[in-house]
This record gives structure tokens, sequence and C-alpha cells, in this order.
């Protein structure tokens, strides 16, 4: 039981990145703009935390509390930049929203390599990472009762408080799309802008804010793996393909955020499932095809089906000019 517990704890963990990236796209999908961008986004909330946290953990006085709420900060002001990049391009500029956002997703990487990178020259670090153990305790405090309490203790009580934060920022979205008048426009913008436009709803600013908001989520989930998962330990191309993960789950959530929450733990326990089964070397890899095969066939499965409302927003990927209504 132990064992089955802590499993379930290690794919909790790492699959909360992946529902940061999932709430963060699906809000941004429902106003009708493909954000590709979002493993981009992930990179720079993550490296403008840590940029954050390295001067000031390196300041006289360090207080742990503060250091979380620099990270914090830092990472949301990087996410949100990103943000308005992409709407910039893609809804004032009207730019191709695919090829914006894989030029972002590169554009991120990128910068979040090459400052990473020059924080390991300052340090004259003989290893190639950063290590900001301190502000990842913080990160990671959890209730201390719980390390006494078994199994039950393991599943639910043993994270740091995003784990926590990721939950509760899914449910608010789901609850925001379904049950305000806001998300009710928001997806009407998605689903048809032109229509939405003549009803008096500003198409512009809802986009804007939706794409910045989904942004900035997202940029939480990259923060997450470095200051929590991580321990506060950013090496370079670290992060991985879980910006993709998290943009496939949206599609197998069929864009609905409470849906991305056992989604996402789905596929942080398919991630991580070949470390823990004994099988051959090369069975590893088909293991490690897992989320994505299951993302095809939940594609395949909601196409079939032909559910309005597993559908994906009427408009989405398509830039809206309303001149041309």
């Amino acid at each position: 039981m132990d064992l089955i517990a802590f499993f379930i704890n290690r794919a909790i963990m790492q699959g909360t990145p992946l529902l940061f990236g999932a709430t963060g796209e699906i809000v941004t999908e429902k106003s009708g703009n493909l954000n590709l961008g979002i493993p981009g986004i992930m990179y720079i909330g993550a490296i403008s935390g840590v940029i954050g946290t390295f001067f000031y953990e390196n300041s006289p006085i360090f207080v742990p509390a503060i250091g979380v709420l620099i990270a914090l900060i830092s990472c949301l002001i990087g996410s949100l930049l990103a943000s308005l990049i992409y709407c910039f391009l893609t809804i004032t500029l009207r730019a191709n929203q695919n090829v914006t956002g894989l030029a972002l997703t590169t554009f991120g990487v990128g910068f979040g390599n090459f400052f990473g990178g020059s924080l390991i020259k300052i340090t004259k670090s003989s290893v190639p990472y950063i290590a900001l153990t301190e502000t990842g305790e913080a990160f990671s405090w959890h209730l201390p009762f719980a390390d006494g309490m078994g199994w039950f203790g393991t599943l639910l009580f043993s994270y740091g408080f995003m784990v926590y934060l990721a939950v509760a920022l899914a449910i608010l979205a789901s609850w925001f799309l379904k049950k305000t008048r806001p998300g009710l426009y928001l997806r009407a913008i998605g689903e048809n802008p032109a229509t939405a436009d003549a009803a008096g709803i500003n198409v512009t600013r809802y986009k804007y804010v939706a794409t910045c908001v989904g942004g900035m989520i997202a940029g939480l989930g990259g923060l997450f793996f470095i200051m929590d998962y991580s321990g506060g330990i950013w090496s370079n191309n670290g992060f991985g393909d879980r910006g993709w993960l998290a943009i496939a789950i949206v599609i197998f959530a069929i864009w609905r955020p409470s849906l991305a929450i056992p989604a996402s733990y789905l596929f942080g326990a398919l991630y991580i499932l070949f470390h823990y089964l004994s099988l051959p070397m090369q069975m590893i890899p088909i293991l490690q095809m897992l989320p994505y095969v299951v993302t095809i066939l939940a594609l395949i499965v909601t196409s079939v089906r032909k559910k309005r409302e597993n559908q994906p927003p009427a408009s989405l990927g398509l830039s809206y000019f309303r001149e041309e209504r």
C-alpha cells in the first residue's frame, strides 16, 4: 500500500506542472486563440522566477516567505510579457497563430537556456545547474504531521502549496467558464467572435485578457517544476517536453478544466510508469510513448462521436478582423 501511495504521490507531483499548463491553455483556447507557445511561456515563467530568486538569495538577508513571493511575482511578470508578445502578434497584427506559437516556444526555450547558462557562469559553478535550495525548500514545505500518517498522509498532505493551487485554479476556471457572465462571453467569442462583437462584447479585450491570464497560469507550471518538483535546481533543457504534454491534455480533457485535473495526474502516472516496472530496455521507449498514444486515441474518440460539447471552440486558431463581418 505504501508503494502504491508513493507512486500516486509521484504521479501527482509529475502531473501538477501539466495541470497548470493545461488549465492556462484551456482558458486561452476558449477565447479562440490557439497558443502553441505554452511550452515556451512555461520556460520563461520558470527562468523569470529563478532570476528573481537568485538575486534575492544572494542578498544579505533571506526570508523564505519573501523568497517564495519574489519567485511567484517574477514568474507571473515574465509569463505576462511573453503572453503579451503573442497577443500583439496574433490579435493586433493578426499573424498566423500556429507559426507565432511555435516561434514563441523556440524563443522561450532559448531565452531560458541563455539566462540559465548566464547565471551558472556568474556563480562560477563546476556543475551545469543552479541550486536555489532554500527557496526550493520553502516551496515544498508541507504539513509536518503528514509524515506520521502513513499512506494517507502521503496521498493527501505531503505536497507543497502549489499542488493545491493548481487544483484550485482548475476548479475556479471551470466555475468561471460555466457559471459567470464574463465566462459565457468568453465562450461566445471562441465560438463566433463576429456574433459576439455584434452583441456589444469587446472581442479584443477578452482575447487579450484570456490569453494573458492563461499564459500566467501556465508559467506557474514551469516555476513549480523548478522550485518544488526539482527542489530549486535549474538546468538547461531540464524541463523536457512537459509543455507539449500540457497542450495534449487540453484535447484529452475535451477543453474542460475540471477534467484536466484527473487527466494531468493520469499523464503524470504514464510519464513515470517505466520507473516502477521491471521491463527490458527495449520496452522503455514504448512506455514513454503512452501519454501521446492516449492523446491520439482520445482525439479519435472525440472526432468519431462528434458531440458539439466535446469539440474545440469553432473559431479556434482563426484571427478575427471586425471589418470582415
